[in-house]
C-alpha cells in the first residue's frame, strides 16, 4: 500500500473510532403515522441513548417505499444514514419493477430484523358483511365494482389481497397509497371497501365501529386478537402474509459500525420496554443478526417470487 493508501486507511480507522460524532438520520420511506413509523420512533429514541447521539426519523414516502430506500442505497456509507423499512422495497419491489433505482442485494447492508405483525382483513362497516364468506358472496355479486387499498405494489398488503382474490375467485380493483394512514382515510371516506392492514392502524377504527375486522393473515390466531379467525380457518389452507420491519445501511458501511449497530439494535429489540411497547401496537419484537435478516430476505424473495409468478403479476 502506498503512502496515500496508508493515509486514507488511517483516516477511515479514525472516522470509525470517532463514530458517531454527529446526529444520525433514520430514513423511513413511508409517511408519519404509518406502521414502520410507529416502530421506528421508539427504536430511534433508544438507539440515540445507546450511541450517545441524536437519531432523527426522516420520513421519505413515495413509490411504495422505493424513493426513500433509493436515497439510503445511494447515501454515503459512513454510518450516519440508516434505513427502517418493511419487506416490500427490499424483497418484492425488485421482482415487480424493471426500473428500480437501487439494488437491495448490492447496495444495502442488513443490520437486523425488528418487528413482525400479521395483517387483518378489514372492510367498511357499512358494507354489511360480517365474515369472510359473506365478503366473498358480495364480491361475486359485484365483480370489479369494489376497491381495495395497499401501501404499494409488492407490499404484503397488496400480495395478500391478490392471493385472496385468486383463491376466492373474486375481483377487486387495486389502488396503491403512500402508507396505511392514507388507506385508512380512504376507507373512512367510503372510497375504499376492503384492505389487508396491520392491526396497529386498523384496530382502533374497528373498536370504534368504523371498520369491521374479518380475519387475520397468520397461520395461527393472534393472542391480542383471539376473536378473529385466520384465513386458514376460513377455508384458505396455508394462507399467510406477515408484515415485518428491519434496519439496513448503505453497502460498504465499515464492518465495525455494522457490528455496533447490530449489537445495539438486538439489545433494544430484546428489552422488555420495547417488547411491551410493540405489543400495544400488535407487533412482536423480532431480533436478528445481519446474517439472519439477509437469510430472511432471500427466503422471502423465493417465496413471493413463486406467488408473483403463480398470480401472473407482471413487472412494470
Amino acid at each position: 500500500m502506498g503512502a496515500v493508501g496508508v493515509m486514507l486507511a488511517e483516516r477511515s480507522v479514525a472516522a470509525v473510532a470517532a463514530w458517531p460524532s454527529r446526529p444520525i438520520k433514520l430514513v423511513v420511506p413511508f409517511p408519519g403515522g404509518s406502521s414502520p413509523d410507529l416502530i421506528a420512533r421508539p427504536i430511534a429514541e433508544a438507539l440515540g441513548k445507546a450511541l450517545g447521539q441524536t437519531v432523527l426519523v426522516d420520513n421519505r414516502p413515495g413509490a411504495g417505499g422505493n424513493i426513500g430506500t433509493a436515497q439510503v442505497a445511494k447515501a454515503e456509507p459512513d454510518g450516519y444514514t440508516l434505513l427502517f423499512t418493511i419487506q416490500g422495497p427490499l424483497v418484492t419491489a425488485p421482482l415487480l419493477s424493471k426500473r428500480l433505482p437501487y439494488d437491495p442485494q448490492k447496495e444495502l447492508q442488513p443490520i437486523g430484523l425488528v418487528a413482525s405483525s400479521p395483517n387483518v382483513l378489514v372492510v367498511e362497516a357499512s358494507l354489511g358483511v360480517h365474515s369472510v364468506a359473506e365478503l366473498v358472496q358480495l364480491l361475486k355479486r359485484r365483480p370489479g365494482q369494489l376497491n381495495y387499498g395497499s401501501v404499494g405494489k409488492g407490499s404484503a398488503a397488496h400480495l395478500a389481497m391478490e392471493s385472496f382474490k385468486q383463491r376466492a375467485g373474486v375481483d377487486l380493483l387495486h389502488v396503491p397509497y403512500l402508507g396505511f394512514p392514507q388507506v385508512l382515510n380512504a376507507m373512512l371516506a367510503g372510497e375504499m371497501q376492503a384492505a389487508f392492514m396491520v392491526p396497529a392502524i386498523a384496530m382502533p377504527q374497528v373498536r370504534a365501529g368504523k371498520l369491521r375486522a374479518l380475519a387475520v393473515s397468520s397461520l395461527g390466531r393472534v393472542a391480542a386478537l383471539p376473536e378473529l379467525p385466520t384465513l386458514q380457518e376460513c377455508g384458505y389452507s396455508g394462507f399467510e402474509a406477515i408484515s415485518w420491519q428491519a434496519m439496513l445501511v448503505p453497502a460498504r458501511t465499515p464492518p465495525a459500525i455494522v457490528e455496533r449497530l447490530s449489537q445495539e439494535l438486538q439489545h433494544i429489540v430484546r428489552s422488555d420496554e420495547l417488547r411491551n411497547r410493540m405489543l400495544t401496537q400488535y407487533f412482536s419484537a423480532t431480533a436478528s443478526s445481519p446474517e439472519g435478516l439477509a437469510l430472511q430476505m432471500k427466503a422471502e424473495r423465493e417465496r413471493w417470487g413463486r406467488l408473483i409468478a403463480a398470480l401472473k403479476i407482471q413487472p412494470e
